[in-house]
């Protein structure tokens, strides 16, 4: 197939284009900045300007030509950064507008793709402490529970033009290469890590070659569609998986953060390391989905050889 990418430099982007071109698919990277290897295009669905038409300039439609499929997984980082309310525009916007403007080019083209998968995110949920959610439950409270709504709902003009659309609610992506995991295993490694606040609220995890293989999955199932929780099967607490990343290290994890430590530092995104998220993929069971790495320490283990 021919598949067009978004975020196809950020974790899960680099992994699914490797492996999806592995397979013989001709990938379509869309990228911000200036093309510099073959098979990227330049796409900015912010670009400022305004049409012949009016109303804001989009995405353009000619990049996504011919493909049979788009995966849109483009969006500023959630961690990493003190979230002003500058940056929690930034992170909207890029989410929203972004996502908005995908769904209206895919639905212009004239022989549209069979899908679109579209990034979200299991924050929709909010804080569930110790209940557990499927993609059943109705969505929760706070900032990233209503970005996530937003996200979501910005697919509308695909939806709209018939096209096949997946919501791809993700949890905490386990791999060595990035995301949040990636930046605590050196702590751990050091014999630095430990638990965040009282380490009794759930984290819904998923290994990155689970992830990939799920996408890969929802891409080549015509029946599936809407929201899907990319979370392993067996959400842990903050304290499980902090024990079981250091058995695998064979390191001693004997520093915990506290909360107002973690407040003074990380201000308002503090309360989203410390909410509790107990999700399960029912959906992604449900359509016959077998985990390779459905336990937090063998997730651990794959990210960390790499296969």
């Amino acid at each position: 197939m021919r598949i067009a990418v978004t975020g196809s430099t950020g974790l899960i982007g680099t992994a699914l284009v490797h492996s999806l071109e592995a397979d013989g698919h001709e990938v379509v990277r869309l990228v911000r900045r200036p093309p510099q290897r073959s098979g990227e295009v330049r796409w900015d669905p912010r670009r400022p300007g305004t049409p012949p038409g009016g109303g804001r300039e989009r995405v353009n439609t000619g990049a996504l030509a011919g493909c049979e499929a788009v995966v849109h997984l483009a969006g500023a980082a959630i961690g990493g950064h003190r979230w002003t309310d500058a940056y929690k525009k930034e992170i909207r916007d890029s989410r929203v507008h972004g996502t908005e403007a995908t769904a209206e080019a895919v639905a212009a083209l004239d022989t549209p793709p069979r899908v679109l998968l579209s990034a979200s995110a299991i924050g929709i949920y909010g804080d569930t402490g110790d209940r557990t959610v499927d993609e059943s439950t109705p969505p929760g409270s706070g900032f990233l529970a209503e970005v996530c709504q937003e996200w979501e709902g910005a697919t509308g003009a695909a939806v709209r033009a018939g096209v096949r659309t997946v919501l791809l609610r993700t949890g905490l992506v386990v791999s060595r290469d990035g995301g949040a995991w990636g930046s605590m295993l050196p702590l751990f490694r050091f014999g630095l890590g430990g638990r965040l606040g009282n380490g009794r609220q759930y984290w819904s995890f998923i290994a990155l070659q689970d992830h990939i293989a799920a996408l890969r999955h929802l891409l080549d199932a015509p029946s599936l569609s809407g929201p899907f929780n990319l979370t392993a099967p067996h959400p842990v607490t903050n304290r499980e998986a902090t024990e079981a990343t250091g058995r695998v290290l064979k390191r001693p994890t004997p520093l915990p953060a506290p909360a107002p430590a973690l407040r003074l530092v990380l201000g308002e995104l503090a309360g989203e390391v410390l909410a509790s998220q107990r999700v399960l993929p029912r959906r992604l069971l449900e359509s016959g989905f077998s985990f390779a790495h459905p336990d937090v320490e063998s997730a651990v283990r794959a990210s960390l050889a790499g296969s």
